[in-house]
C-alpha cells in the first residue's frame, strides 16, 4: 500500500469482460484494493467489453477533471431486425430485408460525422422522474425523453460480416450510445438494425492495449503498480511544486498567490492547475484573481 499520507491513490485501466456490469466490476476492484473507495469514469453495458477507467481512492474526487470527452469503439452493426433495447438482448420489433450494400455505408458514414441529437434509448440508466428508464421501460412505459448533442468525430466502415453486419469504429463525445447510432443507421438506410457487439478500445487517455484483465489484477503481487499515477492522468493541467515557505499556509487550506508560481501566470481565471509536494498531485486548485485557492484535496 501507498505512504500514510498517500494510500492507493490512482486509476486502473481495466479490460471489463461482457457479461459484467460496471458496477461489478467497480466491486471486484474494491475488494482486490482492501476496501478503497472506487468509482467508474464512464460506464460499459453489462454485455459490452473493453476499456473501464476505474478511480480508486481519493482519484474518485477527480472525475470531472479528466480529459475523458472521446471514447473509441468497435462496433457491429446486425441489419434486418430492429430490438426493443437496440441491442442484441432484446427482444426482435421489426423486421425487414433490403440489406444495405458495402458502397451504401461507405456514401451515409461522411454524413453523420459531426454534432447530432441524440434520444437515449428507453432501456438506458438515465434517470426521469427519480427512476431508471430501464426500469419504466421493463414495467412496459415507454416516456419522452429530451434529445441530447452530441458529436461524433469519426465513423470509419472496417468490413462487411456474416449474418448481414457490418464492422465499424467510431470515436465520440462521452455518453454517445452506440446501440442507438446503430438504430438509426438502419433508419436511415430503411433497414431495421440493432448492434450485436460492442468493445470499447479507447476512454480519453486510457487504451484498450494498456488495460488489466480482471486475472491480472487478481494475480498481482504489487497493486500499486497497476495503477495510473494522478500526475500521469492530469497532463492537461499545469502544475508547479508548493514553495517551502508557502507549504503550512497550503496544507491549512488558505489560497497561495499566484506570484509565488511562474508556471500559473497565464492561466485564465477559473483555470485549473495542480499544486504539488515532492512532486505529487497534493490538490487541483483553482485560479481566483490574483490567487490559487484549492479545490480538490489529494492528500
Amino acid at each position: 500500500m501507498g505512504s500514510e499520507a498517500y494510500p492507493y491513490c490512482g486509476f486502473l485501466n481495466v479490460l471489463k469482460p461482457p457479461g459484467m456490469s460496471s458496477a461489478r466490476a467497480v466491486a471486484f476492484v474494491r475488494r482486490r484494493f482492501g476496501g478503497a473507495k472506487a468509482g467508474h469514469a464512464g460506464t460499459l453495458d453489462p454485455e459490452a467489453a473493453g476499456v473501464l477507467p476505474i478511480m480508486i481512492g481519493k482519484a474518485a474526487r477527480l472525475f470531472n477533471e479528466l480529459q475523458g470527452d472521446r471514447k473509441t469503439y468497435i462496433a457491429e452493426i446486425a441489419f434486418g431486425a430492429a430490438t426493443d433495447t437496440q441491442d442484441a438482448q432484446g427482444a426482435v420489433v421489426k423486421t425487414g430485408d433490403g440489406i444495405p450494400t458495402e458502397r451504401e455505408l461507405r456514401d451515409l458514414f461522411p454524413k453523420l460525422v459531426g454534432d447530432m441529437p441524440q434520444t437515449p434509448p428507453m432501456y438506458s440508466a438515465l434517470k426521469q422522474g427519480g427512476k431508471r428508464l430501464y426500469a419504466l421501460a421493463r414495467e412496459g412505459r415507454t416516456v419522452e425523453r429530451q434529445p441530447r448533442q452530441m458529436t461524433l468525430f469519426s465513423l470509419e466502415l472496417l468490413q462487411m460480416t456474416p449474418r448481414s453486419g457490418a464492422l465499424i469504429q467510431l470515436t465520440c463525445s462521452k455518453g454517445f450510445y452506440v446501440r442507438t447510432l446503430c438504430h438509426d443507421i438502419g433508419d436511415k438506410l430503411r433497414c431495421p438494425a440493432h448492434m450485436r457487439f460492442l468493445l470499447r478500445t479507447a476512454s480519453g487517455m486510457f487504451f484498450i492495449d494498456a488495460a488489466k484483465t480482471l486475472d491480472e489484477i487478481e494475480s498481482a503481487g504489487d497493486l500499486q503498480s497497476l495503477l495510473v499515477p494522478v500526475e500521469d492522468a492530469l497532463t492537461h493541467l499545469p502544475y508547479a511544486e508548493v514553495p517551502e515557505a508557502l507549504t503550512k499556509q497550503f496544507l491549512n487550506g488558505a489560497p497561495l498567490p499566484v506570484a509565488a508560481f511562474s508556471a500559473f501566470r497565464t492561466v485564465e481565471q477559473g483555470g485549473r492547475v495542480q499544486l504539488r509536494i515532492g512532486g505529487r498531485t497534493a490538490a487541483v486548485a483553482r485560479r481566483r484573481g490574483e490567487m490559487i485557492k484549492p479545490a480538490i484535496w489529494l492528500r
